[in-house]
């Protein structure tokens, strides 16, 4: 791979670990290597499922409990952000992946599990031929000034509203 970038998925709108996934799919498809640090997550989702069954190329690690975290995390869950944080900024530097996605890292800043400066951290250690993509709700300012791609993904209406619960296979 040649020079890779900073992509950000941000917004209030549904697709940005989405869209992070299709592309780690997409770059497997062309055999390159692809880690994935989910923050804010603990559970063996479907997309983790697929992934497992679909390439050997794609390495995913969970850094969550499984339990929503708002503003004020426990202890737990930042030991395990901060332990996902030094991991991914290892994998990143070992030389073994193309792609290094950071899910929910954005979301994780906003939820207090660790500070801006830890993503901005990352950003300046990205070796010249790893992209990175970072996504989760309310990116800060400092991290989109950094990236040379962002993407907002806007909820015009969602069926959440409604009361329709999170469905298997579509949302987990």
């Amino acid at each position: 791979m040649k020079k890779g970038y900073v992509q950000i998925y941000t917004g209030n709108g549904k697709g940005k670990t989405t869209a992070a996934i299709g592309l780690a799919i997409r770059a497997a498809g062309a055999n390159m290597r692809i880690y994935i640090g989910q923050f804010l997550k603990g559970k063996n989702s479907s997309e983790i499922k697929a992934l497992k069954k679909i390439s050997d190329n794609i390495k995913i690690s969970q850094y969550g409990s499984g339990c929503f975290v708002k503003e004020c995390p426990n202890k737990k869950d930042i030991k395990m952000a901060k332990e996902g944080l030094e991991d991914i900024k290892h994998q990143m530097l070992s030389g073994k992946y193309d792609i290094v996605i950071m899910d929910e890292a954005n979301a994780a800043v906003f939820s207090n599990l660790f500070p801006v400066e830890c993503i901005l951290d990352i950003i300046d250690s990205k070796p010249e031929n790893v992209e990175l993509i970072i996504t989760g709700r309310n990116a800060a300012k400092k991290v989109i000034d950094r990236a040379d791609l962002v993407t907002e993904m806007r909820e015009n209406k969602h069926y959440f509203d409604q009361g329709v619960e999170a469905r298997l296979g579509i949302e987990m």
